[in-house]
């Protein structure tokens, strides 16, 4: 036991001595790692893209506007017989007519009754002439003689002229009947289209009645309503181009411009000719009149995002950060925008793909490729175009 506690007692400053060398030597490593510990390294750029800059370019100067789309003209067909039942109904909504071709017919057994009296009383008429004629030439041939006194004479004459005046009544009755027989054919007063069908076989009609609206020719035209402050600008010949709710938009070609202005809207119409097909009457258009060209500072469209209803860029600075930048725009041509304010021409922003960066983010900017297709390919559209604007940044 004196043994063991002599040994304990002769190793406690040995074991003393080196763990004061130990926390010392732990000490000034620890004091020489921090001296030659580096600087914090740069942020490293989490994507790839291109930027590009405003460009001067001329686009077209546009006036806007809101309108209808209606019939150049409409004719409204109806019935000129009186009384007479419809027959048969030859067209309906739709149908493309010429003029002259026949919608629908009345039943003339009526008339064809009518007509054959008044042949029968042209017959008679003819034979009442015939004699009369015959006494009126005998009185004229025994006026020298004596025979006859001045007044059977002039009798013989009288009824002569009233015969001829009465076969050309009872003709003109029978022509009237031939123009009612005529009638119960119901014609297509111009080539155009049927708009609107009111005819029903079986109906008996009265004259006047409307049986089918036609637009004339099939033209249409879109009534326009401009700011009274733009109508001067707007002439007879100009181009439009007017798109309807829900269809693509078609051109047309400012036909005349209404010389009054509503007092209450301030809005003048002008009237534009639409080509046949695309559109119908009655629809809501919107459309553009192309009044000039001017300069205008333009960047692609995928260069421009839309957030909480304002326009921004993502502009490029010096240390590759993207910066979001609020910009104003006016017109549009194609996948071209024109930028008001905001930027000016020398701002590098972010070409596409704007919508995988956020503000502050680092980039890595690299020369846009040169395009390998045909001018004519058409443009990469949605994630494709961003994802050839936008890549990953290669890791180190």
């Amino acid at each position: 036991m004196k043994n063991k506690t002599r040994v304990a007692l002769t190793l406690t400053p040995l074991a003393t001595t080196l763990v004061a060398l130990l926390v010392t030597l732990s000490a000034c490593g620890g004091g020489e790692a921090k001296k030659d510990a580096p600087a914090a390294a740069p942020a490293k750029p989490a994507l790839t893209v291109t930027v590009t800059q405003p460009t001067q370019a001329m686009l077209p100067i546009r006036v806007s506007a809101n309108g209808s789309i209606a019939a150049w003209q409409e004719a409204s067909v109806g019935t000129e017989a009186n009384g007479l039942r419809l027959a048969e109904v030859r067209a309906n909504v739709g149908d493309v007519v010429r003029r002259g071709q026949v919608l629908a017919t009345f039943a003339p057994d009526t008339i064809n009754a009518d007509l054959a009296q008044s042949r029968a009383a042209i017959a008679e008429a003819e034979a009442a002439l015939a004699e009369a004629s015959a006494n009126a030439a005998r009185a004229r041939e025994l006026q020298t003689t004596g025979a006859l006194s001045a007044q059977q004479i002039s009798q013989f004459l009288t009824a002569e002229r009233t015969g001829q005046a009465r076969l050309e009544a009872v003709r003109a009755a029978a022509k009237t009947q031939q123009l009612r027989l005529a009638q119960t054919q119901v014609l297509a007063p111009d080539d155009g289209v049927i708009s609107a069908r009111s005819a029903t076989v079986g109906a008996v009609l009265p004259a006047g009645q409307e049986l089918f609206r036609l637009i004339r020719g099939g033209r249409l035209e879109w009534r326009a309503e401009v700011a009274a402050a733009d109508l001067a600008q707007i002439k007879p010949g100009q181009a439009a181009s007017v798109t309807a709710s829900g269809g693509t938009p078609v051109k047309g070609t400012v036909r005349m411009v209404a010389p009054t202005v509503d007092p209450q809207t301030r809005n003048g119409l002008v009237y534009v000719d639409l080509p046949a097909g695309g559109a119908r009457a009655g629809m809501f258009a919107r459309g553009d009149f192309e009044i000039g060209s001017g300069r205008a500072l333009i960047l692609p469209q995928s260069a421009v995002m839309l957030r909480d209803g304002f326009s921004y860029v993502l502009r490029v600075g010096p240390d590759s950060k993207v910066v979001q930048t609020k910009v104003t725009v006016g017109r549009r041509a194609a996948d071209r925008v024109e930028i008001t304010g905001g930027i000016d021409a020398s701002t590098p922003v972010v070409a596409a793909g704007g919508g995988f960066l956020g503000d502050g983010d680092v980039v890595r900017v690299v020369a846009a490729a040169p395009a390998t297709g045909p001018a004519s390919a058409p443009a990469a559209s949605g994630r494709q175009a961003a994802a050839a604007a936008v890549t990953p940044a290669a890791p180190k």
